[in-house]
């Protein structure tokens, strides 16, 4: 069932929105050569303290994961596309990090993620996130009422697969709000003008994932929650929480 939020309703989600773009601000700004992955959860916590929010990854437990997630931040490095665990792994230079952090203020739900490299780039990499940015642009920009979900899979995959790249297999954005997943589900692909029907006060996440290599296959890690690339190619994944309303597309997590 898609529940319909008022415009104050999405107002309060901006707020939670808004500690979600500083916080991965403040992690992206935090990680640099030598940092561990669990210095930058912390840095996601404190975060959260600051502004009197809540996780809503810590202690999730979906259907197929074997444990509660265990921190408030996920960080997927290089062939981690998504859900990578906090670990004391120390960043290297030119490692690719894919992170993905949300709050719940005031009984509402932001989610947001970035791609980005430390210390020195390779080309690919960036071209890579350059393309996944793009995705997420065309996609908001779908996100329109009249529009359906069709139209936003549809922009996301048509720049993804013109890249070259690959799209994990089953795995998208969602809808949002009191809880982290509601309906209706976003996928990475599809065909335009099908699917649910975009209207005033959805509120959806939306979030390319991108594989380097151009397959769509991938693995769990032995964690049972990180998501690895099959053929050890780097991933990137970016995600924007978003309203419909009928003045346009409204970015709740906007950095």
């Amino acid at each position: 069932m898609v529940e319909l939020k008022t415009d104050t309703s999405i107002d309060a989600m901006y707020a939670a929105g808004q500690v979600v773009g500083q916080a991965l601000t403040a992690v992206q700004n935090a990680a640099d050569v030598g940092v561990s992955l669990l210095e930058l959860d912390e840095v996601a916590h404190g975060a959260l303290r600051a502004a009197g929010a809540e996780s809503p990854f810590l202690g999730y437990r979906p259907s197929f994961a074997p444990t509660p997630f265990p921190a408030v931040l996920c960080v997927s490095v290089n062939d981690a596309i998504v859900h990578g665990i906090p670990t004391g792994y120390r960043l290297r230079d030119g490692d690719l990090v894919s992170a993905d952090f949300g709050a719940e203020l005031g009984g509402w739900v932001g989610d947001s993620a970035l791609s980005f490299i430390v210390g020195e780039p390779r080309p690919a990499d960036v071209r890579m996130i350059e393309t996944a940015e793009r995705a997420l642009a065309a996609a908001i920009e779908a996100a329109v009422v009249g529009n359906r979900i069709g139209d936003i899979a549809h922009a996301i995959g048509t720049i993804c697969r013109a890249g070259g790249y690959g799209i994990p297999e089953g795995f998208g954005g969602h809808g949002i709000g009191r809880r982290m997943h509601e309906d209706p589900g976003v996928p990475n692909e599809g065909r335009p003008g099908r699917g649910f029907p975009l209207r005033h006060g959805m509120a959806i996440a939306i979030e390319p994932m991108l594989i380097a290599g151009g397959r769509d296959d991938y693995h769990a890690a032995p964690d049972g929650w990180t998501l690895r690339t099959n053929d050890g190619s780097r991933a990137a994944h970016v995600e924007h929480t978003v309203a419909i309303t009928d003045s346009g597309p409204r970015i709740l997590t906007a950095r």
